[in-house]
This record gives C-alpha cells, sequence and structure tokens, in this order.
C-alpha cells in the first residue's frame, strides 16, 4: 500500500513548530525523504523523514515525521515524498500564515455553524434555505421526569405528568444533529462564547449569536419562582410516546403535525419542558454554576456599553449561584434521560461561577467580589481534592475556572500554586497520551468527544501560557491542533469546511435533508464531530427511510483502511458515534482557536 502523508490541512502557524506525517511500510520508507516546493514550484525545504513514532496497523507498519518548522513565510505549498516510495504517493498541500490568517475562516465558519442551529422565530433563511421552527415552544408545558429503562434507554411510562406551565421556551440552538435544546450545553457554549468576546480579537457576529443564545438561556430561568428548566423536547420515547430521536425530519415539520393528547406523535409537536429542579429546592450544581458563570461573563461583556443591562445579568447570575445545591446527593441533573449527557464533577462549575462573579463584580464596583473571589478559591482547591478531575469539555470546566482566577491580583501564592499545577496537570496528562500515540494524539481515539477535547488541550495550553507566561506546552498544542486538521491516520479533517478532506456526510437532519433540497453543500460549515471512536462501535448504521443517503471516503480506500489501535472512523449518515457535530464541540473550538487568534 502506498505510504500516505498527512497535513495539518487548515495551516500551520509561520511561528510554530511544524509537523506533518508519514505512514506506510518501514521497508519502503528507510532512505526516504520530502521535498517542499512553493507556489512558484520554486524549492522551499527539502530533507529526510525522521525517526519512527510506532506502528499503526498492518498495513501501516510505520509512522515518520516530517520537520515543517524551518519554513516561515506566509504562504501554499505542496509536500512530496523522495526516494524509492515517492512514486506512489501523491504530493499534498499545506499553507502557513500567520495565528490571524490561519484562524480568522475557522473562527467565522464557527459562527455560522450555530447560526445554522437557530431555532424559532429567529431561523436565518439564508444559512440553510428553512423556515421558522417550533413556534409551540413559546406555550410550552412543563412535565415531571419519566422513568427510564437503563437497559434499553427508552421511557417505561405510557404518558407524562404535567406539572406546570405555559412557558416561553422558544428560540435558541438546537444541541446537536436533533433538535433537543438542553441548558447544559447551551450555558456552556454561550459562556464560552462570551469568554472568546472579551479576550480575543473581535469575530465578525459572534458577540450576536452568543447574545441570541443568552436570550434562550435567560427564558430558562425562573427567578420568581426560583426555577431552572433543563431541557426542551423529548429525547427518549417508546412505542406509545414517539421522541425527537423517533423522526428523522426538517424542524418546521413539527409545526405543521395535526396530533391530539394521547397521539404518538403529541410531543414531538407540544414539546415538553423539564425541570432541573422544583419550586423551593436548590438546584444541581453543575447547571447552576454554568448557567450563572453564564450570565456573569454577560455582565462583564455588557458593562461597558450598558452598566444597567450588566447589572441585571450580575443579579441574575448571583441569584443562580445562590441556588446550587453544594451538598448533593445521587445524580447530577444534567439532560432526561441522564444517560446522554453524563457528570460527575460540579466543584469546577461552582469555581467558574464565582470567579465570573468576582470579575463582574469588579468591573461594577460592586462590594461582593472578594467574598466571590475568596469562594472561587474554596471551590477550586475543593474541585483539586475530587477524585472527579479532567481535562476541558463539556464534563470538566475547570481550566476556565482556574484561568480567570489566576488572573487575580488577590488570587494568593498558595493558590495561584494549585491552579497553576492543576493546569499543568491536564496538560501532561495529555502529553502522556501523545507520547504513546505516533500522530501525537493527546486524546483518547477509543473514547467519546475525541476532537473536542483536543480542542480543549489546545485552549487549555494557551490560558497556561497568558496566565504563566510559560510557554512550554505551546509545541504541544500545535500539534493537537495540526491532528484535529488532518495530522492523523484517516488524513481528514474533523471541522466542515476547513481544509480539502472533512466530513460531508454529517448525521444532522438539517444538513442531510436541506442539503439535498436546497443544493447547498455548505450549510454546516464549522461544524466539529466526534471523530475517531472505538471500532467495535462502527456497526453499519440503519438510518429510517426518510434519512437521504450519503457515504464518502477518501479515493480508492475504504476507512477501515485508515483505522488502528481499536479506533475506527466513517464518514456516512447515520454515524452519529463519529459525524454527529455538536455545539459543545464547536463552541470549544472556537474558543482555543480564538485564544490562538490572540496571540497576534
Amino acid at each position: 500500500m502506498a505510504a500516505a502523508v498527512r497535513v495539518n490541512q487548515a495551516g500551520y502557524l509561520a511561528d510554530e513548530k511544524k509537523y506533518a506525517y508519514v505512514m506506510g511500510d518501514g521497508g519502503a520508507l528507510d532512505g526516504a525523504g520530502f521535498t517542499v516546493v512553493d507556489e512558484d514550484g520554486r524549492t522551499a525545504l527539502r530533507g529526510e523523514l525522521g525517526p519512527s513514532t510506532g506502528k499503526w496497523n498492518s498495513a501501516y507498519d510505520t509512522v515518520r515525521t516530517v520537520d515543517l518548522s524551518a519554513l516561515t513565510r506566509a504562504g501554499t505549498y505542496r509536500l512530496r515524498l523522495t526516494g524509492q516510495d515517492a512514486g506512489r504517493s501523491r504530493p499534498v498541500r499545506f499553507r502557513v500564515g500567520s495565528a490571524r490568517q490561519v484562524t480568522r475562516p475557522l473562527l467565522e465558519d464557527g459562527v455560522h455553524f450555530f447560526r445554522t442551529q437557530r431555532d424559532g422565530e429567529d431561523v436565518l433563511p439564508e444559512a440553510t434555505g428553512r423556515e421558522a421552527s417550533h413556534l409551540t415552544d413559546e406555550r410550552a408545558v412543563v412535565y415531571a421526569s419519566p422513568h427510564y429503562d437503563s437497559a434499553t434507554g427508552r421511557t417505561t411510562d405510557t404518558g407524562l405528568t404535567e406539572v406546570a406551565g405555559p412557558v416561553d421556551v422558544s428560540g435558541g440552538w438546537f444541541d446537536a444533529g436533533d433538535f433537543l435544546k438542553f441548558t447544559g450545553t447551551a450555558s456552556y457554549a454561550v459562556a464560552q462564547m462570551l469568554t472568546a468576546v472579551r479576550d480575543a480579537p473581535a469575530v465578525p457576529g459572534l458577540p450576536e449569536e452568543a447574545r441570541h443564545g443568552l436570550r434562550w438561556l435567560d427564558k430558562m430561568w425562573d427567578g420568581t419562582d426560583g426555577v431552572l428548566y433543563s431541557q426542551v423536547g423529548l429525547g427518549a420515547g417508546n412505542d406509545r410516546i414517539r421522541s425527537d430521536h423517533d423522526v428523522w425530519r426538517l424542524p418546521e415539520e413539527d409545526d405543521a403535525l395535526t396530533v391530539e393528547p394521547g397521539d404518538p406523535d403529541y410531543f414531538v409537536k407540544y414539546r415538553p419542558v423539564f425541570r432541573a429542579n422544583e419550586p423551593g429546592d436548590p438546584v444541581s450544581p453543575n447547571l447552576a454554576g454554568r448557567v450563572a458563570a453564564a450570565f456573569a461573563l454577560a455582565a462583564q461583556t455588557e458593562a461597558e456599553d450598558d452598566p444597567s443591562a450588566a447589572g441585571r445579568w450580575l443579579a441574575k447570575a448571583a441569584a443562580v449561584y445562590a441556588k446550587a445545591d453544594t451538598r448533593p446527593r445521587g445524580a447530577l441533573v444534567t439532560t432526561v434521560p441522564g444517560s446522554f449527557y453524563q457528570e460527575d464533577a460540579w466543584q469546577d462549575d461552582m469555581e467558574w461561577a464565582a470567579v465570573e462573579l468576582a470579575r463582574a463584580a469588579d468591573v461594577l464596583d460592586d462590594g461582593r467580589r472578594a467574598r466571590w473571589e475568596r469562594e472561587a478559591a474554596g471551590w477550586a482547591r475543593a474541585y483539586v481534592r475530587s477524585g472527579a478531575r479532567g481535562t476541558l469539555g463539556l464534563a470538566d470546566v475547570s481550566a476556565l475556572a482556574h484561568a480567570d482566577l489566576l488572573s487575580s491580583a488577590d488570587a494568593g501564592e498558595e493558590v495561584s500554586e494549585v491552579l497553576e499545577a492543576d493546569l499543568g496537570r491536564q496538560l501532561e496528562q495529555g502529553g502522556k497520551r501523545a507520547a504513546g500515540d505516533p500522530f501525537r494524539a493527546g486524546v483518547v481515539l477509543t473514547d467519546f468527544d475525541a476532537v473536542p477535547h483536543a480542542f480543549g488541550l489546545v485552549a487549555t495550553a494557551e490560558l497556561y501560557a497568558r496566565a504563566t507566561g510559560d510557554h512550554r506546552y505551546d509545541a504541544f498544542a500545535a500539534r493537537q491542533r495540526a491532528w484535529v486538521f488532518g495530522s492523523n491516520a484517516w488524513g481528514t479533517g474533523f471541522v466542515v469546511g476547513a481544509g480539502e478532506r472533512y466530513p460531508h456526510c454529517l448525521e444532522h437532519q438539517v444538513a442531510n435533508l436541506a442539503m439535498s433540497r436546497t443544493g447547498k453543500g455548505d450549510i454546516l460549515r464549522g461544524a466539529v464531530v466526534n471523530g475517531p471512536n472505538r471500532a467495535d462501535r462502527l456497526r453499519k448504521p440503519s438510518p429510517s427511510d426518510a434519512v437521504r443517503p450519503c457515504s464518502a471516503a477518501p479515493e480508492g480506500h475504504a476507512w477501515a483502511d485508515f483505522d488502528g489501535r481499536g479506533a475506527g472512523y466513517v464518514d456516512e449518515v447515520g454515524a452519529w458515534q463519529t459525524v454527529e457535530p455538536a455545539d459543545d464541540f464547536t463552541s470549544t473550538a472556537l474558543l482555543a482557536l480564538s485564544l490562538v487568534a490572540a496571540r497576534s
């Protein structure tokens, strides 16, 4: 099998360490070298392949590095192999540019993705060609959470029990490839967007899109009764109650249904709302923390232009924070059912809320700043002592909280040491994984969320360097970016529209159906997918009759040719394990790339 060259298709930064990879037969690659030519065909760099980083699979028993770091001039280049295997290997294009040049189109595409995810009246037809959707969410009914069979994942109830309403929960974003809306993921995305607005160069449309999500999040908080709504839509039903996941369609088709109570599709049109807490009860601390953080970040970003609005956001953030259940028992509240998004850590969410409250109080001259900062330090220590420490992603926001607390002049030496050590721990954990991976990926390729966790490591490295002035993890972060954008075994990027090869057959109803109707092939530009997963999870999908068939593979290959070390990838509608995009995936990428752009 011909050697395969893998590069960062989105582009390398001119001033960073730059690596490509060649995977092939060890004997055939012995003595091989490489040549890089520029746009005018002139040789810009040549050299020998670096040492083997390990075996990938039986067909590609060695992976060799190509050091491109000497290329510092912005431009587009072609890399080709020289030596005995060169004749069967095609030249590969890549780009070099400044941080701003490389990240700007990626950031604009990330905003585009969220625009395509909009629900309610504010749907943008020019983005998708579709119409306003789920207008019945304007007067939605609140129901008790149904019971679920842990083996099947289906509800055991024959109906839902109404408890309150109506409430207006219209608008917001669809969570992923389906049409459910979750407070947990939306608050995470909004808070990351607002962090980027606050700390990074301006991205067209990003503040407006963050406010779109923020307006919906505000609807999910009932300050009068002290209730936080956690979800809109039924995620899993049964033979008598059809759920969002049981129907493949465009979202506006739900509004056109003619249904009565008791009909199987009743809750597809009249979508139920579920609570995170009962009136008077505390709120699960993971949700309370990240919602409070989002509101407090809104206060910070509004403070200069609209101090009155900023004050209202601060009051809401403080109210949600005060409702947190800081002695939770049992499972944390995430979604209904909870298996959709599982979470063990919660002290990190409380730390994030407290430090953002303190920062908002600082810019608004509120006397509670010192108290919230002390509480943030306390939650940071509690997180470090917990047994649920991870790296940046939907289930762990400690990196964001630590970095903002470190930026405080009053954090104190002892707390600063704890925070720096834990940020370093997260990056060292990724570094140990990368050392054992031929492509230097710092994530678990056989687990869910490999790509967003890679972006999380990029963001964490940027945050660490900002907070400490220590750039020891810059090269590690560059390799994680490169892996996400094509320097991996499959030779594909995992962000739609970035580079020459990226996902085309997404597990996403609007992309699948609206593309066939409108002919727009870039509907979900900017979407970030899960990427590789455990290979034995990727059984042949069985999509419903409503799905537009779609399958894409590299020319002359099946994706399985590149599977290795238990990890697999496939670009086919129905393969939600690898090509379903999600809001939290894309918001983490937006934040990471915004922080990279800020280097300029």
